[in-house]
């Protein structure tokens, strides 16, 4: 069965903000954001468009509530469809009404809309949340439900508010763009892209605050009921074992984790706690041998900026560390580089020449490293030394031209 991507409910939420804000754009999020877009095309047909326009909102906020549900049982990733129900077009009977009755007190009583837009905008999330989690209509629009709801959140409730409002003003801007820049036909899509994205990352906060305080729901998360069932979480025993054993007998907690280290889906807590052990006890060799090791994994699971960290931890231990493979010193270099890292970066070109001098990417990261040099006018002299070594070394190389153009710039220069 493939690992179940879990929320971590000890995370604070200001780390898992990021998380949330991809949320809308990952797995079978975006497709349906997608298809809810292009289904409103519909609404421009003739006649029955208005309903049609209905039709998709309601599908639209049955989708989001399953993803509220789906996030407070821990599951990280979106669901792939959701489940029949009522609560999409409660959802929008709720927002038909409120949006009647601002008129009707508008019209009947002058400036006192507002009142109903504060109700709204304090009572919504407490009626989402309870459909989500009931899918009772007349127990989600009981105003005793509300006050039952925010007396659990407690001031995080006032959080749900103001990323309402926030959302509402967002979207009203983001309409008023589009249809004074483009024409319907293209602000349409946009509008509603924007829309559907603002409500799924809504709805997902709402998930994300519910799987925080689940106890207080009653609610046990069944995606970590799902992963102890096919011991998922044998990691997190590991690490357990581990703890208990490092104080008294470090050897016997590096034992353990020896065996599920050499298995390259290790995470990457097994690997810190592995690291923690070795500088403890000073293990320097070993922490720039399990280095390389890691390095490597990491460059090789695309997780290429946490192989930089390791490497500026071993380059603490021992200054002239390089890591001992072409391909992970050379996607680091290239990595520095752009980071703006210059003296790592420059150490690694230089790592790079030293080792594997006649690679078909030395000459690249020669070029780097004399580029990296010609910013301090200091190094000039090494820059164009190394432009002239790189030149008699690979006659008739296409970056033959490069090495031109870098000669040049170091003469130019004052």
């Amino acid at each position: 069965m493939p690992r179940i991507e879990l929320i971590d409910s000890q995370q604070p939420l200001s780390q898992q903000l990021p998380d949330a804000l991809r949320y809308p754009l990952h797995g079978a999020a975006l497709p349906a954001i997608v298809t809810f877009t292009l289904a409103h095309y519909l609404a421009l047909l003739p006649g029955a468009g208005w309903l049609l326009e209905l039709v998709v909102w309601a599908a639209t906020y049955l989708y989001a509530l399953e993803c509220m549900r789906h996030t407070a049982d821990g599951y990280a990733a979106p669901p792939e469809f959701a489940e029949p129900g009522h609560g999409g077009w409660a959802l929008v009977a709720v927002l038909l009404w409120s949006t009647l009755l601002t008129l009707a007190v508008k019209l009947n009583f002058g400036g006192n809309a507002w009142i109903v837009t504060a109700l709204m905008a304090v009572s919504l999330p407490a009626i989402a949340m309870s459909l989500a989690l009931d899918g009772s209509v007349g127990h989600a629009l009981n105003p005793l439900t509300w006050v039952q709801v925010m007396s659990r959140f407690g001031l995080p409730y006032l959080l749900l508010i103001g990323v309402q409002c926030l959302i509402a003003v967002i979207v009203g801007v983001a309409q008023l763009a589009f249809e004074s820049a483009f024409p319907r036909v293209i602000s349409l899509p946009l509008f509603y892209l924007v829309a559907n994205y603002a409500t799924l990352f809504n709805f997902h906060l709402m998930g994300v605050l519910i799987h925080q305080r689940h106890e207080d729901f009653g609610l046990q998360p069944k995606a970590h009921q799902l992963a102890r069932e096919i011991h998922q979480d044998a990691d997190r025993q590991l690490l357990d074992e581990v703890s208990a054993l490092a104080s008294e007998q470090p050897r016997a907690a590096l034992d353990l984790l020896v065996p599920r280290l050499r298995d390259h889906a290790a995470p990457a807590s097994l690997h810190h706690a592995y690291r923690q052990l070795l500088q403890r006890q000073g293990l320097n060799d070993a922490l720039l041998v399990h280095g390389q090791i890691w390095m490597a994994a990491l460059i090789a699971q695309g997780e290429s900026r946490r192989a930089l960290g390791v490497l500026q931890e071993c380059s603490r231990i021992d200054a002239d560390f390089i890591p001992d493979d072409p391909r992970t010193c050379g996607e680091l270099a290239d990595l520095a580089a752009r980071l703006g890292m210059n003296r790592l970066a420059l150490q690694l070109c230089r790592g790079y020449l030293a080792h594997w001098p006649r690679d078909q990417q030395a000459l690249h990261y020669g070029l780097l490293a004399a580029r990296l040099l010609g910013e301090h006018h200091d190094q000039h002299v090494e820059a164009k030394q190394l432009l002239d070594q790189l030149a008699s070394t690979w006659p008739g190389h296409p970056l033959q031209a490069d090495i031109a153009v870098q000669r040049q710039r170091l003469a130019d220069s004052p």
